[in-house]
């Protein structure tokens, strides 16, 4: 299976500074959009989409970049409807969420996710720089963002 459309590697190292790296993801059935940030900086960037097989994660890679970014928190975006309900999504999304956690030993945060693929879709028309990642990465940079920028310093 091709796991992923295209994704930027740590190739500086930085994941393996002492620096507080969080990975956030914009979970979906069929993608998974995955950005990198840094709480020192409050910067994300998108890294890549990873494709999931009948609804299944693409486990084998995920791990690959919790190994290779060895973040210290994750971040999953909640996906609600526009009046803050739950939807499905919200509660498949969560149980990614556990699952993560359950996996990994990492804490796992989650953050209202409204708009951020329409955000996303917006940032790739007036810029491309972004679209190698793909529209899910974007979004799960503006979930990681968001996070960030919710917290306090």
């Amino acid at each position: 299976m091709n796991a992923r459309i295209a994704c930027i590697h740590n190739q500086r190292g930085v994941g393996r500074m002492a620096l507080q790296t969080l990975l956030g993801f914009d979970y979906g059935h069929q993608r998974i959009g995955i950005a990198v940030g840094q709480g020192v900086t409050r910067t994300a960037t998108a890294l890549c989409t990873v494709m999931s097989r009948n609804g299944t994660p693409d486990w084998q890679y995920i791990t690959g970049l919790v190994e290779e970014w060895r973040p210290q928190a994750l971040v999953v975006g909640l996906p609600r409807y526009a009046d803050g309900s739950d939807s499905d999504m919200t509660r498949a999304a969560r149980k990614f969420a556990q699952l993560l956690e359950a996996r990994y030993g990492l804490p796992v945060h989650t953050m209202d996710e409204r708009l951020s693929s329409h955000t996303a879709g917006e940032l790739l028309k007036r810029d491309s720089h972004n679209a190698a990642a793909g529209i899910d990465a974007v979004a799960a940079r503006i979930i990681l963002q968001d996070w960030l920028d919710a917290e306090q310093p």
